[in-house]
């Protein structure tokens, strides 16, 4: 009976091994595919001395040419603990003239109602409807933009970008005058988004740094380099009238599909496959100096982040599958493959973190693994690659928050995939049972705002 056990024991801890080693060569050999990408494209700017002079500053670009409106819009549901600050500190510290702040909120929320009120300001126009929320953010912001034409019928002009933002966001106040540059040469335009450090969770919320980090640091930066659809981020981006037009054309009046939970990575691959131009925009706000980005905190609870990430995992890897398809060229069939690849790769992490306990209890019974050659050299190439890919990620987030943040990141991989894991099983269950509302996550906002 404990031979037969003890060998059971051991073939389950094989194929379990077997599984998540080919599962995670497959992924480290595609993540490490994107970094020789980007280390390709350092080396060329090293070579031709871009890199030594440092980002270029807003100062250098060309000055707008037609300068106009541009239009904010902020889905609020149940915000009221933030749309009050964030509104203020908006029109305190944006510097532009021309602009106006569409809050999106619900006739049931009569608290996030009164905390937008409590800002005067002629740069802000609270758009209420008839549904009770919460319906989707994409519903939210289509009512946004249909006040954003009413309010260019009355005032006989025409807005010229319509840019996203979440109601517990930092705007940084050269934002609009970036984007008042760089719409006129692109359609799409995204900033850095750059989690702010919530020393009350420095595991869950500061996982986010990392991802972050190296997704806005890196992986945004080579998918405009293959000339791949952009996907928004949701904040910090700004889409011209022009093609915002154009989408809603397309669609019927509306451009934002209201039964989606991830409408902003949606609307970036559909105006790239209308043809439209995108550019991921890191320039800094003076010389030298960081850059202009957008800061926000993100759930600090695993509660809140699992619920945040479940939302990005059906829009983006299941909803996402099944509205998009595949459309488009190699460069774009290989980042979707990598946007959908989540709930397989918290798949075969669940089968890695299984195999070691299994190995785990073996080596405690004194048995050691059956393995082979074939499977010891995939777990020797899986170790360099997983050691290559913390080196990768510590140095983004040092780079962009400093040596301690960095070294932190080590450890904070073994939480996201834990939460990566979580998320795809809640994600799969709730996909499987049909329409998703919007579940959106308690937010905070700073109470000292970062220097910029």
């Amino acid at each position: 009976m404990v031979d037969a056990a003890l060998q059971a024991l051991d073939f389950i801890t094989h194929e379990l091994m077997l599984f998540a080693c080919i599962g995670l060569l497959i992924g480290g050999i595609d993540d490490l595919a994107i970094d020789c990408i980007w280390l390709a494209d350092v080396l060329r700017a090293w070579i031709g001395g871009r890199r030594r002079t440092g980002a270029p500053s807003i100062d250098a670009l060309p000055a707008p040419q037609s300068p106009g409106r541009i239009a904010i819009l902020i889905p609020a549901w149940d915000e009221q603990d933030v749309i009050g600050s964030m509104l203020r500190s908006a029109v305190d510290r944006i510097r532009h003239d021309d602009y106006r702040i569409y809050v999106g909120v619900y006739p049931n929320d009569p608290a996030t109602i009164a905390a937008a009120r409590t800002v005067n300001s002629p740069h802000i126009r609270i758009v209420s409807g008839t549904l009770y929320g919460p319906t989707t953010k994409a519903e939210c912001l289509n009512r946004c933009w249909r006040a954003v034409l009413e309010d260019e019928a009355r005032d006989g002009m025409r807005v010229k970008a319509i840019v996203l933002h979440d109601a517990e966001d930092v705007i940084h106040p050269l934002e609009l005058a970036l984007f008042d540059r760089l719409i006129e040469t692109s359609d799409l335009v995204q900033i850095p988004v750059f989690p702010l450090a919530d020393p009350r969770s420095p595991w869950i919320s500061g996982h986010y740094i990392d991802e972050f980090a190296e997704s806005h640091g890196k992986q945004m930066l080579v998918r405009e380099r293959l000339g791949a659809g952009m996907p928004l981020a949701g904040v910090g981006c700004a889409i011209s009238r022009d093609a915002m037009a154009a989408l809603a054309d397309v669609r019927g009046g509306d451009p934002f599909d209201a039964a989606s939970l991830t409408e902003d990575y949606e609307m970036g691959l559909r105006l790239n496959a209308l043809g439209r131009s995108a550019r991921f925009a890191r320039i800094a706000g003076r010389p030298g100096g960081s850059p202009i980005a957008t800061r926000a905190y993100f759930p600090n609870t695993l509660d809140a982040a699992v619920r945040q990430k479940t939302r990005w995992m059906i829009g983006i890897a299941l909803a996402g599958w099944e509205k998009l398809g595949w459309t488009g060229d190699l460069a774009e069939g290989w980042m979707r493959m990598r946007d959908r690849r989540s709930v397989l790769a918290a798949i075969v992490l669940t089968a890695a973190y299984a195999g070691m306990l299994c190995a785990s209890i073996q080596w405690l019974l004194g048995q050691p693994m059956r393995g082979g050659a074939a499977l010891q050299a995939l777990l020797g190439f899986n170790s360099a690659l997983l050691v290559w890919r913390m080196v990768m990620r510590a140095g983004f987030v040092a780079h962009a928050y400093g040596v301690r943040q960095g070294l932190l990141s080590v450890p904070r991989l073994f939480v996201g995939n834990l939460i990566a894991i979580a998320s795809a099983r809640r994600a799969v269950f709730a996909y499987a049972r049909g329409p998703v509302a919007w579940d959106k996550t308690s937010h905070a906002f700073p109470a000292e705002l970062p220097a910029e």
